[in-house]
């Protein structure tokens, strides 16, 4: 029988065999946490490696994603559908060994980390969505929700801001099933990280609200075991596990220090390390008592079959709720969705209400939090103008549970906890900030995209309209940076009918996420045909049009739309034949066939795209030959309508435009 010791080692020959094989990984982190690995997964994590998406399963994150052979060696280790060869592959093209974990590619990895500081806020998402749900669907006797989230993290997760972010609202919210393993190693890429960490990280997440276990010795099993158990027993705080390691431990030249951090050990380092550790293997090989001590097969298809049970008596006493849990678990629209959501973009035509976009989305939201349990709102301190919120929502107030969640000014932390959220499932999140301030948490809305998560992104403020705030709240290059992230879908409608459609859009579109770009000012109201209103879902459709071949086509969209349908009017008295063409989203139009899309924009036709924002995005619609209303510098501090004015976007503007490329 394997001792625990020999366990952990092959975690360390695993990595130091791959990243030596690839010649590039970073072998030091997982040789580093591999004891503190043994002890969790092999007698603390509830999961089924034969069923990676078990709904009750624990969580696991590895926040410092780039010691990624210690996730990929636990799941091949312990009997997940990961073979060998899949190991002998890590970091090539492929691979379901990715250079950093990536979601949907490795079984049993639940989120993609890599950039620091991200995985453990996705983990607070995680343990935040296990407590919402577990108050939704509990019953007395029946807790068929209640399993626990483990981090693993570095000195890198902890410097990066988002964890500050993240780490304070799992203290305040007393996530208690949230447990994290600092590996307190010392070390970074560029050396002993005492000239620029000297944090108390014990005193900082005591002051969030965390239970803290101090000074554990991250390679004694008995110690990790004690800190764990007392983890457990305290229910109303997160829990840091302060371990103490040398990253690389076994190797005898490099172990701590950061030569074994981000680079293969080197042949005779490996050869050294396997004589230092006594593992008298080959390369990639792992001998059966070592797999027999780390198989959590049987172990895991118990807990399962435990779980199913629980849920099956849960069924039988309150069917409805059941069959509510696997309908979100399962990501499903409710069964009268598409009669219910039809009905609102027909009442929401009929009333043809001139207001702001804003406004018109939480009136969409007002209406689609009636269908779906599963919404989770929240604004990063910014709800009164976001108007994220609706009629019936319930706050989360510290430690008690709601499904609107005030997030404080902290708009990467609630991109990050969104993403786990939705990552986690049962949760459909979304979160409002200004447009402006999409910059800081862009690279959680980047994450939530690569992974194909449905996260609604409430962008308001859209542009130099916000007005007297100035040019640091005013958006100008930040719509059409959004539109550059692969599977991020953008879209800035014009009126509260294309609102409504957008948000139905982004409810049912399951593959990635969502950025709603949305005005403070008002606009007119527009009452659009059954036609238009289908054709709008296309992202792009014609607005206005003319007998026989255009002169000029208009492109427009958000508040814009209105100067386009005013110049038009204006080019048309003057015998010009001008279409118009509204396009809410140029990411949605981008994927129709190019049928559709040369029907909308004639090749041969001279354009004119207006939006308030940078111009240059539009030379893929207009060409070098058009022409773009927009702007391409700072704004400045006015009211909106001066602001408009000072910057050309008026109807003479737009009229002198279109004659210029006529």
């Amino acid at each position: 029988m394997a001792t625990r010791k020999e366990l952990a080692n092959a975690i360390r020959a695993l990595a130091m065999d791959a990243v030596q094989k690839a010649n590039s990984g970073h072998p030091g982190a997982p040789m580093g946490m591999a004891d503190i690995a043994e002890v969790l997964w092999n007698h603390h994590l509830r999961h089924n490696p034969a069923n990676p998406k078990w709904a009750d399963r624990d969580r696991f994150v590895l926040s410092n994603g780039h010691g990624s052979m210690l996730i990929y060696s636990l799941l091949h280790l312990t009997g997940y559908d990961l073979p060998m060869d899949e190991i002998k592959t890590f970091r090539q093209l492929h691979s379901k060994c990715a250079g950093h974990p990536e979601y949907g590619y490795a079984p049993g990895v639940e989120t993609t980390t890599g950039p620091l500081g991200q995985g453990i806020a996705n983990a607070v998402g995680f343990a935040m969505a296990e407590k919402l749900l577990a108050e939704q669907f509990n019953k007395p006797g029946h807790d068929i929700v209640n399993h626990r989230t483990w981090v693993f993290l570095g000195d890198g997760c902890m410097m990066e801001g988002v964890s500050h972010e993240a780490c304070a609202l799992a203290g305040t919210w007393g996530l208690g099933k949230l447990t994290a393993f600092w590996d307190d190693n010392g070390i970074s890429i560029d050396g002993h990280i005492e000239g620029w960490y000297t944090d108390d990280t014990a005193k900082r997440f005591e002051a969030y609200g965390w239970h803290v276990v101090p000074n554990v010795d991250g390679h004694d099993p008995v110690a990790i075991e004690a800190a764990i158990e007392e983890a457990k027993k305290v229910t109303d705080k997160p829990t840091l596990i302060c371990t103490k390691t040398i990253i690389g431990w076994g190797s005898p030249n490099k172990s701590g220090s950061h030569d074994c951090h981000g680079s293969a050990l080197g042949d005779a380092e490996v050869a050294a390390t396997r004589a230092n550790i006594g593992w008298n293997h080959d390369p990639f090989v792992i001998p059966q008592d070592i797999y027999d001590g780390w198989n959590a097969r049987t172990k895991g298809q118990g807990s399962e079959t435990l779980w199913n049970n629980k849920f099956a008596e849960y069924a039988a006493a309150y069917p409805a709720e059941a069959a509510e849990f696997k309908r979100r678990m399962a990501g499903e629209l409710p069964a009268n969705w598409k009669e219910a959501t039809a009905a609102l973009i027909q009442a929401t035509n009929e009333k043809a209400e001139g207001v702001a976009t804003r406004k018109a989305s939480q009136n969409a939201i007002n209406a689609l939090a009636g269908l779906l349990p599963e919404f989770v709102g929240g604004s990063a301190d910014l709800t009164g103008s976001n108007l994220t919120n609706w009629t019936g929502a319930h706050h989360v107030h510290g430690k008690k549970p709601g499904n609107y969640i005030s997030y404080g000014v902290r708009e990467f932390g609630m991109a990050a906890i969104m993403n786990g959220m939705a990552l986690h499932g049962g949760i459909l999140p979304f979160g409002g900030t200004f447009h402006m301030f999409s910059d800081y948490m862009k690279n959680g809305m980047r994450m939530s995209a690569l992974m194909h998560q449905r996260v609604v992104y409430v962008l308001t403020h859209d542009s130099i309209g916000q007005g007297e705030d100035g040019p640091t709240h005013q958006p100008v290059e930040n719509t059409s940076g959004l539109r550059y992230i692969p599977r991020m879908d953008v879209w800035r409608p014009a009126d509260s009918v294309e609102t409504a459609i957008a948000w139905v859009a982004a409810v049912e579109r399951s593959e990635g996420p969502t950025s709603l770009v949305l005005s403070r000012q008002n606009v007119p109201g527009i009452k659009h045909d059954d036609a238009q209103l289908a054709l709008i879902r296309k992202g792009g459709y014609v607005f206005s049009d003319v007998a026989g071949k255009a002169d000029v086509i208009l492109i427009a969209n958000g508040s814009e739309l209105d100067l386009a349908i005013k110049a038009a009017a204006v080019l048309t008295e003057e015998g010009k034949k001008v279409r118009v063409v509204s396009m809410p989203s140029t990411n949605v139009f981008d994927r129709q066939d190019q049928a559709y899309k040369d029907s909308v924009l004639t090749p041969g036709v001279k354009r004119v795209a207006v939006e308030a924002a940078h111009p240059d995005f539009w030379r893929k619609y207009v060409g070098l030959e058009g022409a773009v209303v927009g702007i391409d510098t700072f704004g400045e501090s006015a009211p909106g309508g001066a602001l408009f004015k000072h910057f050309g976007f008026t109807v003479d503007n737009v009229v002198n435009a279109a004659k210029s490329v006529m």
